[in-house]
């Protein structure tokens, strides 16, 4: 019965882990513009975004991220031994990359507080994919649970990644 709870958990801190990566970049992205705003609407808008971005990162990011992070792990013994899961050591190694992302997200973050901001809005933009892909990597790889869907999956992803590119490029001449 323990299992399901801490599944439920688990599953629900990932939401909101994501939902908080998701939208700390758009947040970031907006910042970033304003950067290039003019006074004094350059000043409101980058206090109105910093202010938003804190709360976002230490009030749901980083908590649900560690709380992820404490609800995940506590699942393993119930799939032991791993060896016979190879599905749940590609899902933990993809788990590693979003981690990963969440730290280069800080730094960011980071930077922005400081104003030494050297990312453009365009390479945020495709930044902010990366989230997407490692959340379909994730999802196919724990519901398929199989290692030859996850080869299918893979290809499946570089495609998905293409056809993002190509649509942030396409934006980017719209709105240009």
């Amino acid at each position: 019965m323990s299992f399901f709870y801490l599944k439920a958990l688990h599953i629900i801190f990932i939401v909101t882990w994501f939902a908080g990566l998701f939208y700390i970049v758009r947040l970031f992205i907006y910042h970033r513009e304003a950067m290039d705003k003019q006074e004094p609407e350059k000043s409101i808008l980058i206090d109105q975004f910093s202010t938003m971005e804190k709360r976002l990162w230490y009030g749901i990011t980083w908590p649900s991220a560690i709380l992820t992070l404490i609800f995940g792990p506590a699942l393993i013994p119930s799939f032991l031994p791993l060896k016979d899961e190879p599905w749940l050591i590609a899902k933990l190694g993809f788990v590693i990359l979003l981690f990963l992302y969440h730290l280069q997200c800080g730094r960011i973050f980071n930077s922005l507080k400081s104003g030494e901001m050297t990312w453009s809005s365009t390479k945020l933009r495709v930044w902010n994919e990366v989230a997407t892909l490692l959340l379909v990597a994730i999802v196919f790889l724990v519901i398929l649970k199989d290692m030859v869907s996850m080869g299918y999956g893979i290809l499946g992803l570089v495609i998905f990644s293409a056809i993002l590119m190509f649509a942030i490029k396409v934006y980017k001449k719209i709105r240009s």
